[in-house]
């Protein structure tokens, strides 16, 4: 029943955000100009939150407008309603709806969905990862030098050695492609899918890679820190890769 929850939730929220794509609604700032949460999201949230309390109503939920709604119980639902706000509100349809559930600490289910694309990522600990119904599996790359990569950047940051631009640049330098997408859970499916062979970003919150990174990992791939130990999302700092090309992203990510 909480595939089934989670998959209703999913496509609650990713009803709203078709609703509102290149429509009219309004949009504010958080800590920075270019952090945007718009009506949608807000709309998108009240959608995914209402689908889950009619099945689940003593459940914890962790999303990322509403913040926490704390309850005594073992099952934490981690919810995206849009991830990739900034290409939402400007008609870029890389965007989606991304859903975590955790029960006990660990993710045991996750869906990332972008109905703009047809697009609907799931998987199960332990029973393999999907896209609309069909396994899929990470690239089989193991040369670093012919990897496509992905990142992304944070709003702001400290200025400091091996900062993401000194990271970025490192790569650039030896003619690798890096893209930016400006969804951090559709660059861990692509990278679960073999579109991407490896994925690094420096600062993301739970909501941004709870479902992405299970999905990468059910996918056959390996997401860790940056010092290379088992990821958890309530961490900052993720690379997620094929598994063949991580110690040497790695490698690259910690040189200064």
């Amino acid at each position: 029943m909480l595939k089934s929850t989670l998959l209703k939730a999913t496509q609650a929220g990713a009803k709203v955000l078709q609703e509102y794509f290149n429509g009219t609604f309004t949009v504010s700032h958080k800590d920075t100009i270019n952090n945007l949460v718009t009506e949608a999201d807000k709309k998108a949230e009240e959608a995914i939150i209402t689908t889950i309390r009619e099945d689940y109503p003593d459940h914890y939920i962790l999303s990322e407008e509403i913040g926490e709604i704390k309850k005594d119980s073992s099952i934490k639902w981690i919810i995206d309603p849009i991830d990739g706000t900034v290409n939402f509100a400007h008609g870029i349809p890389i965007c989606c709806v991304s859903i975590g559930v955790e029960q006990d600490g660990e993710m045991i289910l996750g869906a990332v969905y972008n109905p703009l694309m047809n697009e609907l990522f799931f998987a199960q600990k332990g029973f393999g990862a999907t896209l609309n119904d069909k396994l899929i599996s990470v690239s089989r790359k193991t040369d670093m030098s012919s990897a496509c990569l992905v990142t992304g950047f944070p709003y702001n940051w400290e200025e400091a050695a091996n900062n993401p631009l000194n990271v970025f640049e490192r790569f650039i330098r030896q003619g690798l492609p890096v893209r930016r997408l400006g969804s951090a859970a559709i660059d861990l499916c692509w990278v679960a899918c073999g579109r991407f062979d490896g994925f690094w970003e420096h600062h993301l919150n739970p909501w941004d890679s709870a479902a992405g990174y299970l999905i990468v990992e059910e996918a056959g791939g390996k997401v860790t820190d940056f010092n290379g130990n088992a990821y958890s999302p309530y961490q900052k700092k993720i690379l997620a890769t094929n598994g063949h090309i991580h110690a040497d992203l790695l490698k690259e990510i910690n040189s200064i």
